[in-house]
């Protein structure tokens, strides 16, 4: 058995970020950036109003009150094409473009108006409620650096640097087997020895989550031939994703039956628990993650390898199953040499701790409890006992991002 970090770290190091595409600004929301999105203007453009009021100079309403006499109005997206000079103002209004001969603006609710006739009512500084050209951005500035992933504020700023297309890693290709006779698919005839399969929907939805595109080649049966002929569907996928038949049971055939087409074997077994049997190769130049059958054993195995190599593709550097300290409300036992991930509750104490309980069954084919659970407590290979109060290691599922 190896480690969780080496197998991450073999498993990270088989991929390449992929080659970028282009696609319109309103696709581009949850896709990784490929390329810098330079500003192509500068904003605002020019000198604008921050205000609805009167366009003044400064030094001509430092003694209030003082009257003024309106020479025009300019509505927002519009201009006056006078000077404002001594004794002058024009209307102005918020986002309205300053006038020449302006130098700031007194909010309207500081005035008096008679016909042309505008007394001010408090004094102004030089360059009040006025937005100088460039304030947010100019043309040439770097505002979304390549690597990111788009959230709806970074295609706003996309589009006020008037990018209506952005270049953006292509998605991963995933596709998704899964494999036994005993299994079958949700609203299928469910047989007298059989059950309802939940990993290639679960699956699939992580996927999605974290970037990837997902395809399900369905299920494969417990026979050579068939497994075969399913697993060549996954030609030209990135990384084919196949659960159960990972052991070396009479009837886990994935990885015999794929070294049959070219399976060359990475790594299998890790030390950690769940998701001993976990098989990592490739079969020509699709990379083959094999996971274990049981819904928690491949969620929890999809979270910490799967991720990590998909964020790899699309060129991200995320930590794929980042860690927070926790109180936790029970004592545990010494740990054996398996990286451990409990299943738990978590909840902010008054003092804003975050207060950890693991659930008493951690069976791996509960998914019920996964479903359920806010965390996964992280214990190490031999962590020692542990009492109540005492600070573990915590994977939240509430942390903004959705991992599994």
């Amino acid at each position: 058995m190896i480690p969780v970090a080496e197998a991450i770290s073999r498993i990270t190091d088989a991929f390449e970020p992929l080659a970028s595409e282009t696609v319109a600004l309103s696709d581009a929301c949850g896709r990784v950036l490929a390329l810098d999105v330079v500003a192509r203007t500068t904003q605002p453009p020019f000198d604008v109003s921050a205000m609805d009021g009167y366009a003044v100079r400064a030094e001509d309403v430092q003694g209030v009150p003082v009257t003024l006499r309106q020479i025009g109005a300019v509505p927002a997206g519009q201009q006056f094409d006078g000077n404002v000079g001594a004794g002058e103002t024009v209307r102005i209004f918020t986002g309205s473009r300053l006038p020449g001969g302006a130098d700031s603006v007194v909010m309207q609710e500081n005035t008096k108006a008679d016909g042309s006739e505008i007394t001010i009512l408090e004094p102004v500084s030089k360059a009040r409620f006025v937005r100088p050209a460039g304030l947010d951005f100019s043309a040439g500035d770097v505002g979304l650096e390549a690597g990111q992933r788009l959230t709806p504020r970074a295609i706003g700023y996309a589009a006020s640097m008037n990018h209506p297309w952005l270049a953006v890693r292509r998605k991963p290709r995933v596709a998704i087997l899964a494999t036994g006779d005993e299994i079958v698919m949700p609203g299928e005839p469910v047989g007298p020895n059989q059950i309802v399969s939940s990993n290639s929907h679960a699956l699939a939805a992580a996927v999605e989550s974290y970037g990837g595109d997902p395809f399900s080649l369905g299920i494969a049966p417990d026979e050579r031939q068939g497994l075969k002929a399913m697993a060549a569907g996954a030609r030209g996928a990135d990384i084919l994703v196949t659960t159960g038949g990972a052991s070396v049971g009479d009837h886990d055939l994935v990885q015999s039956v794929l070294g049959e087409i070219g399976l060359e074997l990475d790594f299998w077994k890790i030390a950690m628990r769940p998701g001993k049997p976990l098989i990592f190769g490739s079969i020509g130049e699709t990379r083959l993650l094999g996971l274990p059958g049981n819904p928690v054993s491949a969620l929890v195995c999809a979270l910490i390898f799967l991720r990590p190599a998909i964020g790899r593709m699309l060129g991200l550097d995320e930590d794929s199953a980042a860690c927070f300290p926790a109180r936790i409300d029970r004592a545990l036992a010494a740990n054996d040499e398996r990286q451990d991930y409990l299943r738990a509750n978590l909840e902010a104490s008054e003092s804003g701790e975050l207060a950890v309980s693991p659930f008493e069954r951690q069976d791996s084919s509960m998914i019920s409890l996964l479903a359920n659970s806010e965390a996964l407590i992280v214990r190490p290979p031999f962590d020692p006992p542990v009492s109540k109060g005492d600070t573990v290691k915590v994977i939240p599922f509430s942390s903004g991002v959705p991992i599994i």
